[in-house]
């Protein structure tokens, strides 16, 4: 008991001056108040001893904390350096995909170079000849006969200067294939890119492989459509979808020699303020399981060597950025459609 409250009911023990239900009451009152003030104590310590322990608790949760902060700056700057590689990685698989493309196209190109060069050839010899001719006819003096020469001297030059234009255009577009994009768009005329790229995709292939024959099937929109386009990104694309529709129709021939004609289909058609271009095969189609899969980076259904898995990634993201749309249908032992829209001109 407190010493004060003892001295209280000691004292109120010993007077005289009250009665004994008095001290009976008091002494009663003082033990409730000596209760009260010992559970006051009581609960006071414990709240100290809380203090004391949330103190400490805090303490150690601050310096936890601390630690978790520094590991967490030590993994974002971990994280910060692998995205910067991861990035530079990517940078390096891309100009790997165009140069994996470029090869596929050079075959093709070096088959559609040699057409204008031949004509360039042909006529610079036969100009030559009526040259010659020409001289004679002007020595013996029959002008009538120089003037016809003439004229078909100049029809010569208009297609050596027609083939000559063909064949620096195919350069061209070789340049543009394979340097980097600087997203610089052009307007540029639909039916003639997709035409050009398919013949320079079908004769590449023809090139490395000549058992391969495939019937092509065109349908372009009757009228030129125009895109603001970044012409090389776009020809990327269907050139990737031609690879792929023209390995499809390849690996069903394999299976079905006799029975099996390979069919790949290209066609543009003008919609309202779009246009769409679509590549259709007769191959053994996707599996199912896998259809979700194909846009994502790195997957492919060709062998070990035989793709990097980014090619319909890449175009995917091309069409995107040209606000434009990339979709896919296919159907088991019937074949594929891929078919991508963009944005027109007027």
């Amino acid at each position: 008991m407190n010493e004060h409250h003892q001295y209280i009911i000691d004292f109120l023990n010993t007077t005289e001056d009250l009665s004994e239900a008095e001290k009976t009451s008091l002494t009663k009152y003082v033990k409730d108040a000596d209760r009260a003030l010992t559970i006051s104590e009581f609960k006071l310590e414990r709240t100290e001893k809380v203090k004391r322990t949330t103190a400490i608790l805090l303490e150690e949760t601050i310096e936890e904390l601390e630690q978790k902060r520094k590991s967490i700056e030590d993994t974002n700057n971990a994280l910060s350096k692998s995205l910067e590689e991861l990035k530079a990685t990517q940078a390096q698989l891309i100009q790997s995909e165009k140069m994996a493309s470029l090869g596929e196209l050079t075959a093709g190109i070096a088959h559609e170079i040699q057409n204008p060069l031949n004509f360039v050839n042909n006529f610079s010899e036969v100009s030559q000849e009526l040259l010659e001719e020409m001289k004679e006819e002007l020595a013996a003096g029959n002008y009538d006969e120089v003037n016809e020469i003439a004229n078909d001297v100049i029809q010569n030059l208009e297609k050596i200067n027609h083939h000559g234009k063909r064949a620096d255009g195919i350069v061209k577009g070789m340049l543009l294939h394979s340097r980097s994009s600087k997203g610089e768009k052009e307007v540029t005329k639909i039916n003639e890119l997709v035409d050009e790229y398919l013949r320079l995709a079908y004769h590449g292939l023809r090139a490395k492989d000549k058992s391969f024959n495939v019937k092509l099937e065109t349908s372009y929109n009757p009228s030129e459509v125009t895109a603001a386009i970044v012409p090389q990104d776009i020809g990327r694309v269907v050139l990737n979808l031609l690879t792929n529709a023209f390995h499809a129709v390849s690996e069903r021939k394999k299976l079905h020699p006799d029975s099996y004609e390979p069919i790949v289909t290209v066609v543009t058609k003008a919609e309202s303020d779009t246009v769409s271009i679509r590549i259709s095969d007769n191959g053994n189609g996707i599996p199912k399981a896998v259809l979700d899969k194909i846009f994502q980076p790195f997957f492919t259904t060709k062998p070990t060597g035989q793709g990097t898995g980014l090619g319909l990634s890449l175009s995917y993201d091309i069409v995107k950025a040209h606000g434009g749309e990339l979709r896919v249908s296919t159907e088991d032992k019937k074949g594929t459609d891929f078919v991508f829209s963009l944005p027109i001109t007027n």
